[in-house]
């Protein structure tokens, strides 16, 4: 056995005690972790991996956040550009500090791990990757993006993004952000300017799902099409709206094909 699952969810718990699970952003990640475990696993199953690998598919999403409590206690923001790289303070954590032997004593996997969670968070993978090590790139960051489009529907906005809620309903969507969107690819940050913009970001990760089964649970959780179809107060980001909700459904059926 590759490790116990019950001792990495104990090691997983003492780890966040010592932050303020009051925080609504710490329970969020918490919360969070949970779920893209079992998204990794799920996408793992679905790819007929043997037991051992959707285990290891399972301990990456368990671990793949862990640099994000250190950042909102030190800097109070999830925003990278502005406090640090959560995916690699992670690595950091782990793989430095020698966290990683508290939750899984084999070290067979260390670079794989490593790799997976030090790129989840990427634009782009490096091209130079080893075949299985992309393959577990791709799944954690399936489960990521599925679960980020559930995390954008059920917290307030301003609690991610620290606007209000009218600031969010009177924004409009930035022209480079609509371009992007429409090239079929996931929103550069750079590019973001408008409130707004975050949730058009969000909705594009669909763009960038590689197994089968992840769009299939995006269409079968309906958070793609609650953010699809967000209440603004703009006249003009209605129109945006619209013809963004167009592409995307396009997008899927052809998809599904």
């Amino acid at each position: 056995m590759l490790f116990d699952r019950e001792e990495v969810m104990t090691e997983f718990q003492n780890y966040v005690k010592k932050y303020n699970q009051e925080d609504e952003r710490i329970r969020l990640k918490i919360e969070h972790t949970y779920r893209v475990a079992r998204l990794c696993e799920q996408i793992a199953e679905s790819l007929s991996l043997t037991k051992e690998k959707i285990e290891l598919a399972w301990l990456i999403g368990m671990l793949h956040d862990i640099g994000r409590f250190e950042q909102l206690k030190n800097y109070r923001t999830f925003i990278d550009s502005e406090s640090i790289n959560h995916a690699e303070y992670g690595v950091h954590l782990l793989f430095e500090q020698g966290m990683i032997r508290t939750f899984c004593k084999d070290s067979r996997y260390d670079a794989l791990i490593q790799a997976s969670i030090f790129y989840h968070n990427a634009y782009r993978l490096p091209k130079n990757l080893k075949q299985e090590t992309k393959f577990f790139c791709d799944l954690l960051r399936d489960a990521d993006k599925i679960d980020i489009l559930k995390v954008s529907v059920d917290i307030p906005l301003q609690t991610i993004y620290d606007v209000s809620d009218s600031q969010m309903k009177q924004a409009v969507i930035t022209p480079e952000v609509m371009e992007n969107f429409f090239e079929h690819h996931a929103i550069n940050h750079k590019l973001k300017k408008s409130p707004i913009d975050h949730i058009i970001g969000h909705i594009s990760l669909v763009f960038e799902l590689v197994y089968p089964i992840s769009l299939t649970i995006v269409e079968e959780q309906g958070y793609l099409r609650q953010m699809l179809n967000f209440q603004t107060e703009n006249a003009t980001t209605q129109k945006q709206l619209w013809l963004l909700k167009q592409d995307m459904q396009n997008y899927i059926a052809l998809k599904s094909l």
